[in-house]
């Protein structure tokens, strides 16, 4: 049994594995083209194997550096069969995956000494950034953590209403005000309530428009300097949702919020949705941000903690049991 086993079981495994079926499927048709009838890995295998990382939306940047150490690889050993690729290729993909130094939010845990733990969550309106919140508490509070929600997106009423609804129904308390009111306070008030109560783990929503950069950073940054006013060092992460069906516009998306805030660790949801699951690989390589969490469905349970070796075991796996 491996670490991934002992971390989800089984059932957990197979829904990884039925998250990354579209990319897989379309991936692994691709390769099987690339080595069909080829007895060795020649210039013809790496062509076609470009090709198939490139549709998967791992990125042209990301796809050269795969394909030279493959190439490395090639020269080293004259008569590298296409038989050994698939490990290959996995190994490659992997080590392009950055690791998470903080460790922090593994297996929904917190570490010693920050209470409460302060996440700050953006990204752009409709990538499931709420939904994502709402799927964090409900597992935070499985794993015996005392949670509390920040709805400081006041510029969309929606925004508060989900919130509302995901603290309801995971059975979590939330700070908000009506709609208008600044961001900043809302942020405040809650981290004095999560003080006051003695809470584990808040989770502060933020408003997720892009239209005005600068509008962005300083509030972003006006946010930040209102919970340090309470606690110095927080927040301790700042998550940014990506949607990973939006492909290279997600690249977009994590460059504005990169430079507007000081993003931590990335949460890619929808990938159940997407043939093009390789941008998971494209944003860790561009970025060097850890990938904390992936959505693989509509349910809490579907938000997956993220593990770079079941990632790719899940991505190249063929079956489903």
């Amino acid at each position: 049994m491996g670490f991934f086993d002992k971390l989800f079981g089984k059932a957990e495994k197979q829904q990884l594995e039925k998250g990354l079926e579209k990319t897989r499927e379309g991936f692994f048709s691709r390769i099987t083209k690339a080595i069909a009838g080829k007895s060795q890995v020649d210039d013809e295998v790496l062509d076609q194997l470009e090709e198939a990382l490139i549709t998967a939306d791992v990125g042209v940047d990301t796809t050269l550096a795969i394909i030279e150490k493959i190439q490395e690889r090639v020269s080293r050993d004259k008569y590298l069969g296409t038989g050994e690729l698939n490990g290959i290729l996995q190994e490659e993909i992997q080590a392009i995956l950055v690791d998470d130094e903080k460790d922090t939010l593994k297996q929904f845990d917190l570490p010693e000494g920050k209470k409460p733990f302060v996440v700050l969550v953006v990204g752009v309106n409709g990538v499931g950034k709420t939904t994502t919140i709402g799927k964090l508490a409900t597992n935070f509070k499985a794993a015996g953590k005392s949670v509390m929600l920040g709805a400081a997106d006041t510029f969309r009423a929606a925004a508060v209403d989900q919130l509302t609804i995901w603290s309801e129904r995971a059975g979590v308390p939330i700070v908000k005000k009506e709609m208008g009111s600044d961001p900043a306070s809302v942020a405040f008030d809650a981290v004095n309530s999560a003080v006051a109560k003695g809470v584990d783990i808040l989770l502060i929503d933020t408003a997720g428009r892009l239209h005005n950069k600068a509008h962005l950073m300083e509030e972003l940054s006006k946010i930040r300097r209102v919970i340090q006013k309470v606690i110095p060092d927080a927040p301790h992460e700042t998550l940014l949702v990506l949607d990973g069906t939006t492909g290279q516009n997600a690249i977009e998306q994590a460059k504005h919020f990169s430079a507007a805030t000081n993003v931590s660790a990335l949460a890619i949801t929808k990938l159940d949705g997407t043939a093009k699951g390789g941008i998971v690989l494209a944003i860790a390589n561009q970025f060097k941000i850890p990938v904390k969490f992936i959505g693989v469905g509509e349910q809490a349970k579907d938000l997956i903690v993220f593990d770079k070796k079941a990632f790719v075991e899940g991505l190249f796996s063929l079956t489903h049991n």
